[in-house]
């Protein structure tokens, strides 16, 4: 059944007829709004409590700003569903993060509303300050441009470090400091408690509300008025509370906490707010998963629930007839608190991703062990090196396209010092419905050209305890990287015994005739299920696992060059550099005759659907590998055939 949008909402085909509405109904639009996202993302799945949080202030922006000549900068991107709806998205808003559909996040080529593509935090207000550096340049003082930013992602440096810069550009540019609470998970730092201070101080909220009355009562043609207003604000924060001078301390004029969640409040701010020049900032205080009871109560399980029943909030899981393998993320999980218990030296690090690489089962069992660091990632690569520096074993959990973030990190501050740091790449390779942004495709290259590092991929579960339990062992002095994908593994029973692995081994699953294939980590799988079937038409490849693109097993791929002249090599990461790449790199140094075809990423931007979808699309699928086996055996299968 088609869903249909509320009646007013069903109006709204642009910001144009939002500014249409009366003020007395902006309510019932947000009402329809949050109704709408509700409706579409329980059906057709995405990212759920982070829109119904910013409803009214995405209503608001849209009614008070002139978009897209005002240009709006949302952060990360996890809350931009109303602002899609409301910007002409509305009747295909059900093919969100589908193939082929709308991106799950801002992006510049779907519409001229998103300004900036986003997907990781803390990019928005670098971005909307260029933006209004280049207004000002090009002599367009009427454009206003506007960052909305949480304050999980306010914790990153990246934002430290535009606002800094925001407070002495002297450009236009109003900051939105959405204040949840949250990100994924719960915020951590000191961040998250001084924001906490400045929303819940009574005395500071009483008298702040004062001053903005006054603001609003002043003949503002006056500059009179205007040092007068300046001095009874700034003496109010003095007296009251310390709540601003961080962000005055920036040079950046500080007003709020407002409640997020009044429309009407909201609307009249953001207009006075726009006649104001100038770097600000406005604090709104919102509650993720707001109008939806159960999202508000927990809000890390509602971040992206899936499909779900919308009345009864029951959250649907697919049918299961028989045991089922772990994600790869849990036996991560399960696995460093049975290495810690056995090894004092253990800890665990990630930034802000507690429950999506499962470092939480420590930190609930090891809270002295295990540490959520917040979105710093660049923080978490070298607080990491400082305590392998004193002889810990660090396992730093990163999803692969963040690790992209602190690569200057991995090669200051842990390989030129040769720390045995161990970097645990969760969500390497493609991901699904996050798209671009989040695709785990270049760590392999980024990794394997670094010095002293080791590179690894597990083909299954007990591979990956098994590098887990290698890295951390004392003789392992090198940094060590263990990258493995989203979603499942292949064995149901997985709890196997820890044993060590040979650095630089790889292994042989089984020989064959003429053709091998070299797999690298989880998409080996893919190989098997494909030599099962080409056996059955008579072609029997050899199938060998490496383990490691860096060091790589020499002996092992002697002997494969030595017996086979058509090679087949396969990844989950980009062809361009990666493990395919390392393979001609060694055919070439030893003077090699075969002929290879690389399976994996290919040289471009893959957009968002599921993984089945993608891998067929980028071509390194079972079905893939079967079908460049069959066209590299062709001559082969015909000789055989005359000669039969």
């Amino acid at each position: 059944m088609e869903i249909q949008p509320g009646p007013l909402l069903q109006q709204l085909n642009s910001p144009d007829d939002l500014k249409k509405i009366s003020r007395e109904q902006l309510h019932q639009v947000c009402d329809e709004l949050r109704q709408y996202i509700i409706d579409i993302v329980s059906v057709h799945g995405g990212h759920f409590g982070a829109s119904l949080g910013v409803v009214e202030l995405s209503v608001a922006l849209h009614y008070i700003y002139n978009t897209p000549y005002d240009q709006l900068v949302w952060d990360v991107g996890h809350q931009a569903y109303g602002h899609k709806i409301l910007t002409g998205r509305r009747d295909n808003f059900h093919t969100n993060r589908k193939y082929k559909g709308l991106s799950g996040f801002p992006k510049r080529s779907e519409s001229e509303f998103d300004t900036f593509g986003v997907g990781h935090s803390s990019t928005s207000i670098s971005a909307a300050l260029g933006m209004a550096m280049a207004s000002k340049y090009k002599g367009e003082p009427d454009r206003k441009v506007v960052a909305v930013i949480g304050d999980g992602s306010m914790t990153a440096g990246m934002a430290f470090e535009g606002m800094n810069h925001a407070g002495v550009a002297d450009s236009d540019v109003l900051i939105i400091l959405n204040d949840n609470c949250m990100s994924i998970d719960p915020n951590v730092g000191a961040l998250k408690e001084y924001l906490t201070d400045i929303s819940t101080s009574p005395t500071y909220n009483k008298v702040r509300d004062e001053v903005w009355n006054i603001l609003g009562k002043l003949p503002v043609g006056k500059s009179f008025s205007r040092e007068v207003a300046s001095k009874l604000e700034h003496a109010m924060k003095g007296m009251v509370s310390k709540s601003s001078n961080l962000f005055e301390a920036l040079k950046l004029r500080y007003f709020g906490p407002i409640d997020g969640h009044n429309i009407t409040k909201l609307v009249d701010t953001l207009k006075d707010l726009r006649e104001i020049p100038g770097p600000k900032l406005l604090h709104i205080v919102t509650v993720k998963g707001k109008g939806y009871a159960l999202a508000e109560k927990d809000q890390t399980k509602w971040h992206a629930p899936g499909l779900f029943d919308k009345v009864t909030g029951e959250i649907f899981k697919k049918a299961i007839d028989a045991p089922q393998p772990p994600k790869y993320q849990d036996v991560f999980g399960h696995t460093i608190i049975e290495l810690a218990e056995k090894n004092e030296k253990v800890m665990g690090v990630t930034p802000a991703m507690p429950s999506g690489s499962s470092l939480k089962f420590m930190m609930d069992k090891m809270p002295h062990r295990a540490f959520d660091v917040g979105i710093c990632e660049q923080h978490a690569v070298t607080l990491s090196a400082g305590m392998a520096t004193q002889g810990l074993r660090v396992f730093c959990n990163i999803y692969s396209s963040f690790m992209q973030r602190a690569f200057d990190q991995v090669v200051h501050d842990v390989a030129i010092q040769k720390l045995p740091v161990v970097f645990c790449l969760d969500r390497a390779g493609l991901v699904g419905e996050d798209g671009p942004t989040h695709h785990g495709a270049y760590d392999i290259a980024y990794m394997r050209c670094i010095p002293y590092l080791v590179v690894s991929a597990p083909m299954n579960e007990q591979e990956l305890r098994n590098l887990m339990y290698t890295a951390q062992l004392e003789k392992n002095q090198h940094p060590f990287v263990i990258r493995y994908p989203r979603g499942e593994g292949v064995m149901p029973e997985w709890r196997t015994p820890l044993e060590a692995i040979e650095i630089g081994k790889g292994r042989k699953i089984k020989d064959g005739q003429e053709l091998a294939i070299l797999s690298f980590g989880h998409p080996g799988n893919f190989a098997t299920t494909a030599i099962r079937e080409l056996r059955t038409e008579g072609i029997d490849p050899a199938h060998y696992d490496l383990r490691f693109v860096k060091p790589l097993d020499e002996e092992l791929l002697h002997e494969v060059f030595s017996k086979y002249n058509k090679i087949i090599t396969v990844e989950d990461g980009t062809i361009v550099g990666g493990f395919g790449s390392a393979i001609l790199e060694f055919m070439a140094k030893y003077n090699y005759q075969a002929k290879v075809t690389m399976l994996g990423i290919p040289d471009r931007i893959v957009e968002h659907g599921t993984l089945k979808e993608l891998h067929r699309e980028c071509g390194y699928d079972a079905k893939a590998i079967a079908d460049t086996a069959r066209v590299m055996m062709k001559d082969s299968v015909l000789v055989s055939q005359i000669a039969g």
